[in-house]
Parts: C-alpha cells; sequence; structure tokens
C-alpha cells in the first residue's frame, strides 16, 4: 500500500491559520467539509501512512484527489462557514442526518390583524410565534382544546371566519366559549390580540403568573357578587391546571433549557432532544444520524446542533452529552442565532447531578431506546435483508445467500468465568431458540477459546441422521451446518477458527470474523479485509448478529459470576439464599462486597458481627 496519496499537498504551503477546508474528488464534488484551528496540523493527519488511516478516513482520502482551505480569522468564523458549505454542498463523508419526519408545532398567528392558533408543520409562516417541535400531533391538539377554555381566540380556518363575518353567526367554538368570537364582534380586534398574547406567553413558560392573576380576579368577582363572572374565572383555571398537568413539571419553573441525548454505535447515532420550557417538557424531538466517518462523541455534539438550530431558536441553556473541543466558539454562533444584535450568550453544559443530571439520564435512555428501536425496524424491513443477503454474497464470494448464518463470541473477566454465545440468524432474522452458549473451563487466550467452541459445535455436523416415528430420516438437532460462519474477531480468530473447521474435515462453510473497531470483514488467509459500504445493509446485519452475539455472551458470563459468588456464599453456615441475596442487594456488585470488612458485612439486615466475620474470611480465602 502507498505511504500516502500522490496529491498530498507541501507542508509549507498549508497556513497554520484556523480555517475550514474542502476535500473534492475528480469531478470536483465536495467530499468532506471541515474546520480547524491550524489548517497544517489537521491536514497533516489525513496524509499519514495510509495504513494507520482509519478505514473510513483513507477511502475519503483516496477517493479525493484535491483539498482546498479558506483561511479565516477565529474559531467562530470557522464554525460559520463549515456549517455554511455542509449545508451548501451537502458532503457524503459528513455526518448525514436521517431526520425524515416533519414534526408538529404550535403556531400562533401574532403578524394577522385576527391572530389564529393552529397545529402545523410550516415554519415559514410570516410574524408567527412557534411552540415546539412535539412528538406526536394528536397530543398538542388536546393540549389547543383545553388551552382555548382559557384563552378563547380564534382557531378556525379564513374560509370559517368570513363566512362567520358575512352571515352575523358565530362557529360552535363561539357558541360553546372556545373563542371570543371577534368575527361577529363581541370583542374588539385589539381585545381579541390580548388573548392571543396572553396565550403565546402562557404557552412560552409564563403559566404561574396566570394562574394566580386569575385566582385573584375569581375572588374579586365572587366578593362582588359577579357569579357568572367568577365561574368562567374558575373554569378558565381548571383548563389551565389540566393543561400544566400535562407537561410534568421537572425543573424550577424559571428554567429554560434543550437536553440532548445521544445513543450511537460504530455505524450510526440515535438523538433526543426534550425542550424544557418554564421547568415543564414542552416538546421532544428525535432523528437519526448516520455516520459516514468515525465521529467521537464531542464532535457529534457539535454537528447534532447544528443540526438542531438550522431552523430554531436555541434556548440560553443546553445541555449535551459531553463538550465540545471548541465549546466557546460555538455557543456564541448559537447566542448569535438567538439574537444577532444583543449578542446573547448561550451556555453548553453537561448535567452532573441533581433534577437536570437525572433528566439528562432520561433523555439518554430515549435516545438508547431509539437506537434499538431504529436497528429492529431496518432489520424488519424484507426487501432490505434481502439485499442485504445478496450483497453479502457477492462481497465474500459465496455461491449462494446465506440464509443461515452463525455468529460466535467469546467473554471472559480477567480470564476468569470464560464464556462463548453462538447466535443464529435465519434469513436475516434472529432465531432465538436455536442461540447456545458454552462454558469454556480452561483456556490460554480468545483464539484458543474460539477454537475450542467451534471444535465443540462442528461435531454436530458430522452425526448421522435419525429415523422419525414414520421412518422418515430427519436430522438431529442442531445439526444443521450455515452457510456463513463470523466470529468476533480480526485475523486471530479466523485463523484459529479455520483451523477448527479444518481438524474438524468440514468443508462447505464460508468464515469470516469481523474486527469491532473499524468494522472490516476478514477472510481466511487474506492479508487485506473486505470493505462493506458504511451505510450498506450487508454491514448492517453482519454488525447487529455480532452485537447480539456479544449480548448474550455477555448475558450469560454475567450469570457465572452470580452463580459463582452464590455457591461461595452458600456454603457459609446460617448464610441461606435470602440472606446471600440481601448481600449482593446491598453491595450492588461482587467486587465491592469482596473488598468490604467485617463492619460493613455486618451492616446488612439480617447478618450479625460473627456471621459477618465468616463471610469476610470465606471470601478472602
Amino acid at each position: 500500500m502507498a505511504q500516502t496519496v500522490s496529491w498530498r499537498p507541501k507542508a509549507g504551503e498549508i497556513p497554520t491559520q484556523p480555517g475550514v477546508y474542502r476535500f473534492r474528488d475528480a469531478t470536483s464534488r465536495v467530499l468532506y467539509v471541515g474546520k480547524a484551528k491550524n489548517l497544517r496540523a489537521r491536514l497533516s493527519n489525513y496524509f499519514a501512512p495510509l495504513s494507520t488511516l482509519h478505514d473510513r478516513t483513507r477511502k475519503m482520502v483516496q477517493t479525493a484527489t484535491s483539498v482546498e482551505w479558506t483561511v479565516v480569522g477565529n474559531d467562530f468564523e470557522a464554525l460559520q462557514l463549515e456549517y455554511t458549505w455542509i449545508k451548501e454542498f451537502d458532503p457524503p463523508f459528513n455526518v448525514q442526518y436521517k431526520d425524515d419526519k416533519s414534526y408538529p408545532y404550535l403556531a400562533i398567528t401574532l403578524g394577522d390583524p385576527v391572530p389564529r392558533v393552529l397545529v402545523t408543520r410550516n415554519r415559514s409562516i410570516p410574524n408567527a410565534r412557534y411552540f415546539g417541535p412535539y412528538s406526536r400531533a394528536w397530543a398538542i391538539r388536546e393540549t389547543v382544546d383545553i388551552m382555548l377554555k382559557a384563552f378563547p381566540m380564534r382557531s378556525c380556518s379564513d374560509a370559517t371566519y368570513k363566512r362567520a363575518q358575512q352571515t352575523g353567526r358565530p362557529c360552535l367554538l363561539g357558541d360553546i366559549g372556545k373563542c371570543a368570537a371577534p368575527c361577529v364582534a363581541r370583542v374588539t380586534l385589539e381585545e381579541h390580540k390580548s388573548i392571543a398574547l396572553d396565550f403565546a406567553s402562557f404557552m412560552g413558560g409564563n403559566d404561574s403568573r396566570y394562574v394566580t392573576t386569575i385566582t385573584r380576579r375569581m375572588r374579586e368577582a365572587a366578593q362582588a357578587q359577579e357569579y357568572e363572572l367568577a365561574a368562567r374565572y374558575r373554569d378558565q383555571i381548571a383548563a389551565m391546571e389540566t393543561a400544566l398537568a400535562k407537561n410534568a413539571v421537572v425543573l424550577d419553573d424559571a428554567v429554560d433549557a434543550d437536553l440532548f441525548g445521544i445513543a450511537h454505535d460504530e455505524l450510526a447515532a440515535a438523538v433526543q432532544q426534550f425542550i424544557v420550557r418554564g421547568g415543564r417538557i414542552r416538546g421532544v424531538r428525535g432523528w437519526v444520524v448516520d455516520k459516514e466517518l468515525d465521529v467521537e462523541l464531542p464532535d457529534l455534539v457539535e454537528s447534532v446542533l447544528q443540526n438542531a438550530y438550522e431552523d430554531a431558536t436555541p434556548p440560553r441553556d443546553i445541555f449535551v452529552p459531553a463538550l465540545p473541543d471548541d465549546a466557546p466558539a460555538l455557543e456564541q454562533w448559537l447566542g448569535a442565532l438567538r439574537d444577532p444584535s444583543a449578542g446573547t450568550r448561550v451556555e453548553l453544559k453537561v448535567a452532573r447531578r441533581g433534577d437536570k443530571a437525572a433528566l439528562a439520564q432520561t433523555v439518554a435512555q430515549n435516545a438508547m431506546n431509539a437506537l434499538v428501536l431504529y436497528k429492529s425496524r431496518r432489520s424488519a424491513d424484507f426487501v432490505a435483508r434481502s439485499q442485504a443477503l445478496s450483497d453479502i454474497q457477492e462481497a465474500l464470494g459465496m455461491d449462494e445467500a446465506p440464509l443461515r448464518m452463525e455468529c460466535f463470541d467469546v467473554s471472559h473477566l480477567s480470564g476468569t468465568n470464560i464464556v462463548a454465545s453462538m447466535v443464529v440468524f435465519e434469513d436475516g432474522l434472529p432465531r432465538k431458540d436455536q442461540y447456545r452458549r458454552f462454558s469454556i473451563p480452561e483456556s490460554s487466550d480468545d483464539t484458543e477459546s474460539i477454537h475450542q467452541v467451534l471444535t465443540r459445535r462442528l461435531a454436530y455436523l458430522r452425526q448421522p441422521e435419525v429415523d422419525d416415528d414414520e421412518g422418515a430420516p430427519r436430522k438431529k438437532k442442531f445439526s444443521y451446518p450455515p452457510q456463513l460462519l463470523i466470529v468476533d474477531g480480526g485475523q486471530p480468530q479466523v485463523a484459529a477458527a479455520q483451523r477448527a473447521l479444518d481438524e474438524a474435515g468440514v468443508t462447505g462453510i464460508r468464515l469470516a470474523g469481523i474486527a469491532k473497531r473499524l468494522e472490516e470483514i476478514w477472510l481466511p488467509d487474506s492479508d487485506y479485509p473486505v470493505i462493506l459500504p458504511r451505510n450498506s445493509d450487508a454491514l448492517f446485519l453482519i454488525q447487529r448478529i455480532r452485537d447480539e452475539a456479544h449480548r448474550f455472551a455477555i448475558s450469560y458470563q454475567r450469570q457465572k459470576r452470580r452463580n459463582d459468588i452464590q455457591t461461595v456464599l452458600a456454603d457459609v453456615p446460617g448464610l441461606g439464599p435470602s440472606r446471600v441475596k440481601e448481600l449482593l442487594k446491598h453491595f450492588g456488585s461482587v467486587s465491592r462486597l469482596k473488598t468490604a470488612d467485617a463492619a460493613a458485612v455486618a451492616e446488612v439486615r439480617g447478618i450479625g458481627p460473627v456471621l459477618a466475620q465468616v463471610v469476610v474470611e470465606r471470601l478472602r480465602s
């Protein structure tokens, strides 16, 4: 492999100032846009020996035929220019977003002579104030229906409003008190505009003030014996309290913030955004990101924020899972989006403790669930599965599509409790009834473990057929050979698996290994890996079966560890299953229990000082 590409610019030609660079291919298409505080230092990383580059970075550099750069004054200008170019050129090697949803917003058309409240996905209504986005249209419509009892403003279409003006009769909403009916002059346009402004202010987070004000008016009306007016105020309070109850208070009333959660793996990332206004969750948004290059979490956060606030105003506080390297420049850019003239500052934070940290954990869990759901839905697509199997067949040079695939993974804890897993996918879907677990009594390393497990598994393929009740021959359970056998690992693991196949005399099975960090597919006796496209369904399917094997092995290994410690504790006189359970529950992990002294063990319910001393001595022996 060549040391680097032939078109590499001389190091002395590249400036050391901050700037933005673009990689182009032979057709002048922009492949990648990036920024740097020091252009020479950053670009030199791309022109390191090709063998040392990350696979996707190497692919991008080899696809490109030139690089150009633009020097700017500071990091903030670099951030702005990078954002502009990414939106203009849509480079294929930058982060790709899969946000194909158009989220519903609540809009109040304050620029109209007679403002209207509506639920819309259109973000271009002139002089309208937007709230959201919301994850479900029906939820915000339900909220609007409730809020019209407290703020009876117009929600009808222009045609309905004109018809009411011509006939002199309001629509049903006007008759039932959910509209002040400016169409028939029950209120003046100024009074109706005031109602609309109050509605917008309430939705913007100033909710407690309105409840207090309306309560005071209700009491004053009752004291003045204006009972009908007091009843209307009472109904308004009930409507506002109902709306507030639907948005649980999660933070202080004065908190306006956005919280982001990101769950990612080697191929994709799921993002969840919680919009908190007035201490309440006002909206939720989620999308999926395809990772073309190896993007770390801080860089991913920066890209996510640029996408999230492309057409939205950021709040003062934004909580993220990790701070980008150039957080000050990003804060300045977000502040300019919030108020270009005043230079308002937006602060990026990582929630460490308290209510904000608890909510951030909830957002992160939602992101993880979204990533799992994305993977499940993608794997459930029949067309995508068929394409994936066809692509795997072509990439690995197989005679037929791998309708049955088996994947093996080894798990251990510092060389103890060594276990392995086998998972089975048929037609691209898991066959959990055919999963198998292996306990390995002794092994020197992972390659030896792989060899042992495959030797045991391949022995079943040599078993003869047996006759069923009707005398027809049938294969014994677990003796169906896979078309493709996958091991978790690179060349050493594949070599060990091939040795097991050769010793067993089994042929006709394609062998491959997947190296986790670079997602490379290794074949036996091959010096170079098979590279599948990063966004291909084939790589997605292989990654999924590998992750499933890893999950299954980890769960078995944890079970073995629990069983081991429980076996040891069960031999202690006076320590029954209930007390063993209390010990493990109290300390949370075996390692903490093993390092605890007798006094700490004695604090557990049902464990006295004498028994605690016996437990400590037994564990340490």
